[in-house]
């Protein structure tokens, strides 16, 4: 297994994970499957290159199967934190450790970041494995937001984490 982060050269694989990860978990994710499905490779790209945000995944056999990314603020006030977005494993790599992997090499970059002193995530409410995860490596929720997400007819709460570094 291995963990990096990822250049716009995998601009590719991202998509192909991202769109996944969009259409097996809408849930998860502020943007939709219909919202990303027609971007550009060249869109995916620069997201990859964009400053102060780093994408991360994580590699088996060479098939991307994890990816998260981690966006540094960039306000003067702001930052002192950072936010985790977009955690997704294929379902075929669930239950291998590898959203715990991801998450430490999440936590490590932060830590090497100037300045970072606090990591903010949101959760769905309802996924007890990510919010067991989450807490395990430090997290703590803070707050719940109710109806965060409306995906289709349904809604959706959010858990607002953080871990102070």
């Amino acid at each position: 297994m291995d963990i990096r982060i990822l250049s716009a050269a995998e601009a590719e694989m991202y998509r192909d994970i991202r769109l996944e990860g969009l259409q097996i978990n809408p849930e998860a994710f502020g943007s939709s499957f219909e919202e990303e499905k027609d971007f550009t490779l060249e869109q995916f790209a620069k997201r990859l290159e964009s400053q102060g945000s780093y994408t991360f995944g994580t590699f088996y056999n060479e098939e991307l199967v994890g990816v998260a990314t981690l966006v540094q603020e960039s306000k003067q006030k702001l930052r002192h934190k950072a936010s985790i977005f977009a955690v997704y494993v294929s379902p075929k790599m669930r239950g291998h450790g590898i959203g715990r992997y991801l998450m430490g090499e999440i936590i490590n970059k932060a830590k090497e970041l100037e300045g970072i002193e606090q990591l903010n995530l949101t959760v769905v409410s309802t996924n007890v494995s990510a919010k067991k995860l989450y807490a395990s490596l430090g997290f703590e929720v803070f707050g719940t937001e109710k109806r965060a997400l409306k995906v289709g007819q349904q809604y959706v709460d959010e858990d607002y984490m953080v871990l102070f570094l």
